[in-house]
């Protein structure tokens, strides 16, 4: 899950990011297996750790499904090839990308 900090209360998107995605998945019926952080800022995935994390689980076949906030989690808007790159990757290798938040959720046929 990724989540920019706020200046006044740092943690709050980060927690909301974590609130949701536990809801998404009881909802849904999966098991959180791991939760990883992966600091915002750097728009490339892969240069981030935490997402190579996620990509070392998909290789191993350790998840089959990665829930994340939003789309922007992943890249940002400006960024939105690297977001579709990283989509196919992991849908390449089996794993389902899905979006907690309350609006994305919602189209995703609940």
């Amino acid at each position: 899950m990724c989540a920019e900090r706020g200046r006044l209360l740092p943690a709050l998107a980060a927690d909301r990011a974590e609130t949701e995605g536990r809801a998404y998945a009881t909802a849904d019926g999966l098991r959180i297996t791991d939760l990883i952080t992966d600091p915002y800022g750097e728009p490339d995935p892969v240069r981030r750790a935490g997402w190579r994390l996620v990509r070392v689980l998909a290789q191993t076949g350790a998840m089959d499904t990665v829930i994340a906030r939003w789309p922007a989690a992943i890249a940002p808007d400006t960024a939105a090839d690297l977001r579709h790159r990283e989509t196919r990757w992991l849908h390449d290798h089996e794993v389902q990308v899905r979006y907690s938040w309350a609006p994305l959720a919602a189209g995703a046929g609940r």
